[in-house]
């Protein structure tokens, strides 16, 4: 897309490939490691900050995804992409490349686990999750900013309003832990996210001559969705089903 031209990461997939390949080696390897004789750091007043901050990113992200097409236009069926330079075009363009680079932001959730030494939160799906979202919507951002392939970015936003919520409370210390009986109903919420995605995207398959411009996306995030609901759904049974990982009170 020649709108993006010197647009930031935008260049080549390569920056954005090194920052996530030393992510995974940092919360994997080298941050346990520097951290494995030292104590926990605190970090309460940080992450309170940062899950607070990403709230605010999220709801304006929100709006932004809303205001550039699902709310002022799109039919959430067939939506192409818009490539031309209309103000909307370019507002969603910016929106795109927004919630790309917050994926960068949220790399953050796995290195407070480590420097907090939770590395028992630091979990396949949850390194697989933070890894792949940023690495794929490089090529989302480049090729095809619009569309119904941005569906899944609007919901996630608005998920993720409700879970840096919690996230933030639950920063705010033990006193607050007693507002924290609904977390069993934010998985239920990511849950039917990906259900959401999936079922939308699905219709690629059912629509007669969509002309979406590439719908090779539309197969990677119905493989997403798709797999991700399978991954939360083995979340959810071992952590509710099983009790393994009940809130506190509840345990």
């Amino acid at each position: 897309d020649p709108r993006l031209e010197g647009w930031p990461l935008m260049s080549s997939p390569f920056p954005t490939t090194f920052i996530i390949g030393t992510y995974i080696y940092f919360v994997t390897s080298l941050g346990p490691k520097l951290m494995e004789n030292k104590k926990p750091f605190e970090l309460r007043q940080i992450m309170t900050f940062y899950n607070f901050g990403v709230v605010a990113l999220s709801l304006y992200m929100t709006y932004e995804f809303l205001m550039s097409g699902w709310a002022t236009g799109y039919s959430f069926r067939c939506d192409i992409v818009d490539y031309s330079r209309s103000p909307t075009a370019l507002r969603m363009v910016r929106t795109c490349w927004l919630y790309f680079f917050s994926k960068f932001i949220e790399l953050l959730d796995t290195i407070f686990f480590v420097l907090r030494k939770k590395n028992n939160q630091v979990t396949f799906l949850h390194v697989f999750h933070h890894s792949i979202m940023p690495w794929t919507w490089w090529f989302g951002v480049k090729f095809a900013a619009g569309g119904l392939g941005t569906f899944h970015a609007l919901v996630n936003c608005i998920v993720h309003v409700v879970m840096y919520t919690y996230y933030g409370i639950c920063s705010l210390g033990p006193a607050y832990h007693k507002y924290l009986w609904w977390k069993k109903y934010m998985t239920t919420i990511q849950l039917v996210q990906f259900i959401m995605v999936t079922v939308h995207i699905g219709q690629i398959y059912f629509m007669d001559d969509c002309p979406y411009q590439y719908p090779i996306f539309m197969f990677i995030i119905w493989l997403y969705g798709s797999m991700f609901l399978v991954l939360f759904l083995h979340f959810w049974y071992h952590a509710y089903t099983k009790g393994q990982r009940l809130p506190k009170m509840a345990r």
